[in-house]
């Protein structure tokens, strides 16, 4: 009869301690799968902007360069940058890593003005800061912002061969008997005279109106030396701009050939006939 009655109380026991380990299991699995709501409540979280990839000092940065991740308010570190348009067209200061949290001081509007009226440009010693004023229709429409490549197209009149030039269309006919004196003969030539220039700042006129928006009134080039004088050789020459934007990854030099008279009878097979 002892025996029974231990044997009851150790079954009594057992029941109770397995009872036990189910209560506190269940217990154990509320509060785990309770916990990330928990969290957010307890650990508010936001975005802030981020580098997708390594970017270079004195980098303009685009909106490809950036994305939105999220982390909570007590590791956010100050001056960080929450939006991505706060952060496209500024020039990056030090080297940033993938996943980097965007600071802002860490970057540089270009388009500042400081008090002695120069643009926050960033240079190094091998390039010239270099003014193009705006006279094209690209340009003109406040389309282009810092941080865009883009290619300049010019027309330039060049030399060439009289007996080729007294074939094309629209050339003068010479009256019978009259001898008239000889003019240089030249013909217009359109080319691609620099690609993927990066455009530093744009520069806009003066406003007393605060009504009207400020025109464009100038883009500014970092470019090498050369490049440099070869620009204001066919400005200077009168030549006619076209500065036209390149796609964000179109950053290696396009094959282009130069257009002429003869390049476009012969491309469209324009008949020319003999005069």
């Amino acid at each position: 009869m002892g025996r029974l009655r231990g044997f009851l109380w150790l079954i009594a026991g057992l029941v109770v301690a397995i009872a036990a380990g189910v209560v506190a299991y269940i217990a154990l699995s509320e509060a785990v799968a309770t916990r990330p709501l928990r969290d957010q409540v307890t650990d508010p979280r936001t975005n802030v902007v981020v580098t997708t990839h390594v970017i270079e000092p004195r980098q303009l940065l685009t909106a490809e360069d950036l994305e939105f991740k999220e982390v909570p308010l007590a590791l956010i570190p100050e001056g960080a940058v929450l939006e991505v348009d706060e952060a496209v067209g500024k020039i990056a200061l030090t080297m940033l890593y993938p996943g980097e949290v965007i600071l802002s001081q860490r970057l540089l509007d270009p388009n500042v003005v400081s008090g002695d009226g120069r643009m926050a440009v960033v240079l190094s010693e091998d390039e010239f800061l270099m003014a193009f004023p705006i006279v094209d229709l690209m340009s003109r429409i406040d389309v282009l912002k810092p941080g865009d490549r883009v290619d300049l197209l010019f027309s330039l009149d060049f030399p060439m061969e009289e007996g080729v030039a007294a074939q094309l269309p629209g050339a003068p006919v010479s009256a019978p008997g009259v001898v008239e004196e000889e003019a240089p003969v030249e013909q217009q030539v359109t080319f691609d005279l620099l690609q993927n220039v990066t455009i530093a700042a744009v520069v806009y006129e003066k406003s007393t109106d605060n009504r009207t928006t400020p025109a464009p009134q100038a883009l500014l080039f970092t470019v090498s030396p050369q490049d440099a004088l070869v620009l204001k050789y066919v400005v200077d020459a009168e030549g006619v701009v076209s500065v036209v934007l390149r796609a964000p990854t179109a950053e290696g030099l396009l094959k282009t050939e130069p257009v002429n008279m003869d390049y476009l009878i012969n491309y469209y097979l324009i008949p020319v006939g003999e005069r």
